[in-house]
């Protein structure tokens, strides 16, 4: 496995070359060596990261494209190739704090293969190497690639004397003491050779990773991303005790140096070691060519999530053991051995159930609950399932959904992270469907609050309609509130919000306003709390005054009005000014018709959803009660207005019509917005100026029946010359 998550700066030292963008092909020498210098600075980095620290940068796609590409500049230009390639470098050094050791053998990498067909030229290149027809048996073994941290046990006439990591292949770091701790590991062994070096991955399984996270989250201590970290750390610790407290596993699958051979075939030595007292992968079987190689890959990646611990891939080595002697070894891989790694962002896994979360909006929206699996370096266990069409594979006709599945609970599903993020369910493998698997029936009344839940005609979500009465919807719009774009008090985030709310301190927005009047002072005070003390308590007081003046646009996006977004939000506040003359615009507008209602809908920006929507927002008793609470306890700053002096446009309504031939609509709408107007999408009794050019229709008539001046490009330019 190599590092996970992402490098988020290369740093100065690592700093892009010319021919970073390029092609292999493409780049000259001088580019080419200059790549080869970042690409060893990169991986070096990498390396130790992952290596070294147990602290991975970027994740194993990444990593293997950077190693891929210097091999192949290499390839290209051969007298380039640096003392410090990357090709020939195995792990990192060993870190500080323990003692060295070199190993009588090294430890080397394997070669990696990601697409079926490398699969086939593995074999092919064997058969070339040592001479054999294509239809010549030919037997490997096939196991499991552990996503752990490799280690060699030392034992000398069955005592163990010795345990290092691989380190940089050559030496590694002794972590004797602290590789006795882990029950997997026999201290003696009956009936082995006089010397015997054990190969094999330290790793820890989902369930003790999930265990181990929680003790560290309720020691307020540091927690892990994933269980191969969690290994990697936990027996690299410089105090035994500690990794005698995590809960760590050994497969042997391998060997070093060794006085007597454990068999003649791979399979045998394994079974050897399992007779010696080591775990040894149950999964690992023996292949009679690449097809056999790839079907037992298939079945493996299906299992995956079963296993219980972490996989990156299969191994695939040659079984006969005088044939690996023949094949012998590369700089920092044996020619005998490969790895198929699992592609980096999916993984299969088994859908246990189906919840359901609602959203601010009222969305229902259905998660899935699985059996962890490991994708792109993170645990998985929750997934979304986009909407309840999706789940269905049928609309409410019954008809066949495009991109429906029709996924049921137990059901095998395959999940990808999209963007590196958000977890998702990709697809469902029919053919492992339980017999008692039954069609997903989504809900019609919402899980929190029992309010119906309605899907709207042409929408895909189907909402709650308790609205303030609906604890999911009044915590998530609180979250909402307190966002970094809306009101962003230090100090008051999700968590505290959640506990607050849970609390009944507050339960909507204008309750956070009072919250020092209500727990600054008497038996119950906030500073008394657990997790709080009288300077962070005061702080959060002082923060919260701080945001008492807040400008219009941050109000109105803050209270997290279906889709009216922050750059709504600011264009509503720019059209109105001040809030007092926009409340009062609402309520004139709550029909959904006369002027205000043309008004609102006359800004260039605000389609009738969204107008709709905020008009419904100040219509409805009681979030326009709340939010009136909420401002009786604010200053709401008007909007700033640009420098408009010497404008001659500047407080008017201008309309854009027909097509302008000297400047973008959008540079027009800008510009005017720049000197003061306010830009409108049609023409009504407000609009003081119409620009009208070539196939001004409908909106230049009626301008001419209202008696709104009007002019074209040219008079326009004119007019706002260099104002």
């Amino acid at each position: 496995m190599r590092p996970r998550n992402r490098q988020r700066d290369e740093g100065p030292m690592t700093k892009m070359t010319e021919g970073a963008d390029l092609g292999v092909s493409d780049l000259t020498e001088a580019q080419a060596r200059a790549e080869l210098a970042r690409l060893a600075r990169v991986l070096e980095k990498a390396n130790t990261a992952y290596h070294t620290h147990d602290a991975p940068e970027i994740n194993d796609a990444e990593y293997d494209a950077l190693k891929a590409r210097n091999a192949a500049i290499e390839a290209r230009f051969p007298g380039l190739k640096r003392a410090d390639s990357a090709s020939d470098q195995v792990g990192a050094a060993p870190a500080d704090g323990f003692a060295k050791v070199r190993h009588s053998i090294r430890m080397l990498s394997l070669g990696n293969a990601f697409e079926d067909a490398d699969i086939t030229e593995f074999d092919s290149r064997i058969r070339r190497y040592l001479g054999l027809a294509e239809d010549a048996p030919l037997g490997y073994t096939s196991e499991p690639k552990i996503d752990g941290l490799s280690l060699s046990l030392r034992y000398e006439n069955g005592q163990l004397v010795q345990a290092a990591t691989r380190g940089d292949g050559e030496v590694g770091e002794n972590v004797t003491a602290n590789a006795r701790t882990i029950a997997d590991i026999p201290d003696r062994l009956e009936g082995a050779p006089e010397v015997l070096e054990v190969r094999g991955e330290v790793y820890m399984s989902h369930a003790d990773f999930e265990s181990l996270n929680t003790r560290q989250a309720e020691r307020g201590a540091k927690t892990f991303a994933n269980p191969r970290n969690a290994a990697a750390g936990s027996l690299r610790q410089l105090d035994s005790s500690i990794t005698a407290a995590r809960p760590l596993r050994f497969f042997a699958y391998g060997w070093g140096e060794v006085s007597a051979p454990l068999s003649d075939t791979q399979m045998g030595a394994i079974d050897r070691l399992a007779g010696l007292g080591f775990s040894t992968n149950p999964l690992t079987t023996l292949c009679d060519g690449p097809a056999a190689l790839l079907a037992h890959y298939a079945e493996i990646e299906q299992a995956r999530a079963t296993l219980g611990y972490d996989i990156d891939g299969v191994v695939y080595k040659v079984d006969d053991l005088a044939l690996q002697a023949r094949l012998g070894f590369r700089s920092t891989t044996p020619r005998w051995a490969i790895a198929h790694k699992f592609p980096a962002e999916l993984a299969w896994t088994r859908l246990e159930a189906i919840d359901i979360q609602v959203g601010r909006t009222g969305a229902l929206s259905p998660v899935a609950r699985l059996a962890p699996v490991t994708v792109g370096g993170v645990v998985v266990s929750n997934a979304t399932l986009h909407n309840e069409d999706y789940i269905a594979g049928r609309d409410s006709k019954g008809e066949v959904i495009r991109d429906g599945k029709d996924i049921r609970v137990g059901d095998w599903v395959q999940v990808y992270r999209a963007g590196d993020v958000i977890p998702k369910v990709a697809d469902v493998d029919l053919s492992k469907r339980p017999g008692d698997a039954e069609p997903y029936v989504f809900p019609t009344t919402c899980p929190e609050c029992g309010s119906d839940a309605v899907r709207e005609e042409g929408d895909a979500v189907r909402r709650c309609m308790g609205g303030l009465v609906c604890p999911a919807q009044a915590v998530e719009k609180l979250k909402h509130f307190v966002s970094r774009a809306a009101f962003d008090i230090e100090g008051l985030g999700a968590k505290q919000v959640e506990q607050f709310y849970r609390d009944g301190w507050i339960a909507e927005p204008g309750d956070i306003f009072t919250l020092q009047e209500r727990y600054g002072s008497g038996l119950q005070q906030l500073k008394n709390r657990e997790g709080w003390g009288e300077k962070s308590a005061n702080n959060l007081f002082d923060a919260i005054e701080e945001k008492r003046k807040i400008p219009f646009g941050r109000l109105l996006f803050a209270l997290g009005i279906r889709h009216v977004g922050e750059q709504a939000s600011n264009l509503i506040a720019r059209n109105y000014g001040r809030w007092e003359e926009f409340t009062a615009a609402m309520d004139g507008a709550a029909g959904f018709d006369g002027p205000e209602w043309e008004r609102l809908l006359g800004i260039d920006g605000v389609g009738e959803v969204l107008a709709r929507s905020l008009v419904g927002a100040f219509a409805e008793p009681n979030e326009r009660a709340s939010i009136d609470r909420l401002e009786a306890r604010l200053k709401v700053e008007a909007a700033a207005a640009p420098d408009t002096s010497g404008s001659p446009v500047a407080g008017k309504t201008v309309v854009f019509t027909g097509s302008l031939e000297k400047m973008t609509r959008a540079e027009a709408k800008a510009r005017a917005e720049a000197l003061g107007a306010k830009v409108s999408g049609s023409v009504s009794a407000r609009t003081d100026l119409l620009v009208a050019g070539p196939g001004a229709g409908s909106k230049a008539k009626k301008a001419t029946e209202l008696g709104i001046e009007t002019m074209d490009e040219d008079e326009w330019l004119a007019l706002i010359g260099d104002a």
